[in-house]
């Protein structure tokens, strides 16, 4: 019995010895950030982005588009199935990509003056068999804050408001792991963006009632469950939004954007203050932690996008200061480029400046497994998985979510090269044209 105890301790001694993990050695990683990482920066829209690819490509990742659903929809079947042709935003994603970039698209109804529906102004995009319809009758504005003529759906038919929420679970159906796309912004009103000024609101009518749009919210975050989507911040007002009133709204996990960002009064410190309080109402301090944030640099004046790059920033506050304070990842910017401040160096550095950021302060090997540690440094997290990778070997660990300031240890089930040069970062998310970077020193 001694002799067998013996004999089991020393097999026992020989295994461990055998499997005993080696010491962490450390892996020098040498890595910059040089350039705006995907799904983040300055934007520009198709026709202007086309224009300016051979001085500005480099110095975005994203375009924005309005789409139309009247463009996809060919109507609809007695079962209430809708008939689809993609071709039109399908053309639109192919164009963008086409450039290496991603598009941020937003479908509306109203835009006012417009002609894209049908060369007539302020056409609305509701799909032609809806229009139709003996029970849809829409209403008009001669010239809504001078903007001027425009429709407005008719909120009070039941088959618009089927449709709207169809729409988006057959969109999400066919676009929810096409990297082409990376964020969608939905709301009603002008522009889809939570109002209707110069007109008399009618909820119901010419503006979705309360009750559907909670209905709304709550479809859009059980169907876009893999495509971020963001809401207007003008959807803080009462007036027009249940989301403020209603807990259950404000818990869930949709994104926010502005499109007045920087005008003259957005600030409370500079007067007027609507915008911030919107941002503060609806995003009780926390939305970017979950949902993306983004918009577009005012029009108010023709300077503000123009010159909102500038070292003294516009109205006291400096671009850099307020995508930190509003945790962006994206910002339309389109006029930039004209107005002579915005270089395509200084148009790179303005979109470095929002997003995500990854370093690695420490990379070490045990001979089996690979372990990072791995921080944010930028002003807001990634809001699709994206993993650290030795050549196809992926950690568990996605990075989607790590917040600025916050870190996280990565392990990989594989050891790298010498010189650490296939240590990188992969996700399902970005084009082939595309690569997320690190930082490492």
């Amino acid at each position: 019995m001694v002799l067998f105890s013996l004999l089991l301790t020393v097999q026992v001694a020989a295994w461990a010895s055998t499997h005993e993990t080696q010491d962490w050695q450390p892996v020098e990683l040498k890595r910059e950030i040089t350039r705006p990482q995907p799904m983040t920066g300055l934007v520009l829209w198709p026709e202007t982005a086309r224009h300016l690819h051979d001085t500005y490509g480099q110095t975005i990742q994203l375009e924005f588009s309005y789409c139309l659903p009247c463009k996809v929809v060919r109507g609809c079947h007695e079962d209430g199935m809708i008939e689809y042709d993609w071709s039109w935003f399908d053309n639109i994603l192919a164009d963008v990509a086409s450039r290496g970039h991603q598009l941020i698209a937003r479908f509306r109804y109203e835009y006012p003056s417009s002609r894209d529906v049908d060369g007539q102004r302020g056409t609305t995009a509701v799909p032609a068999y809806i229009k139709q319809r003996q029970d849809y009758s829409e209403t008009f504005a001669e010239n809504p804050n001078n903007d001027g003529p425009t429709w407005y759906a008719d909120w009070n038919n039941t088959e618009l408001q089927r449709f709207t929420l169809q729409f988006y679970t057959d969109f999400a159906r066919r676009y929810a792991h096409d990297p082409r796309l990376a964020f969608l912004e939905v709301g009603f009103g002008h522009w889809a963006e939570y109002h209707i000024y110069g007109t008399k609101l009618v909820l119901g009518k010419n503006f979705p009632s309360k009750a559907f749009q909670k209905r709304f919210f709550e479809h859009m975050d059980t169907v876009m469950t893999d495509i971020p989507w963001a809401v207007s911040v003008d959807a803080a007002d009462r007036r027009y939004s249940p989301v403020v009133e209603d807990p259950s709204l404000q818990a869930l996990t949709f994104g926010s954007f502005d499109d007045s960002f920087m005008h003259k009064s957005h600030e409370l410190s500079s007067g007027g203050g609507f915008n911030e309080r919107c941002w503060n109402a609806i995003g009780q301090g926390t939305r970017w932690q979950h949902g993306v944030c983004g918009g577009e640099i005012s029009y108010y004046s023709s300077n503000d996008q123009r010159s909102f790059l500038s070292p003294d920033g516009l109205y006291g506050h400096t671009w850099t200061e307020q995508a930190a304070k509003y945790h962006i990842t994206f910002m339309i910017s389109n006029d930039a480029p004209r107005g002579g401040v915005a270089t395509p160096e200084r148009f790179r550095e303005g979109s470095m400046a929002t997003g995500y950021r990854f370093v690695v302060r420490k990379c070490e090997t045990n001979g089996t497994t690979t372990r990072l540690q791995v921080t944010n440094e930028g002003v807001a997290p990634i809001y699709h998985d994206a993993w650290f990778a030795i050549g196809n070997t992926r950690s568990a660990t996605s990075l989607r979510g790590l917040l600025p300031g916050d870190e996280m240890m990565v392990e990989i089930p594989a050891v790298p090269r010498p010189d650490g040069s296939d240590v990188h970062i992969v996700s399902d998310h970005i084009l082939p044209q595309q690569e997320i970077e690190f930082a490492a020193y």
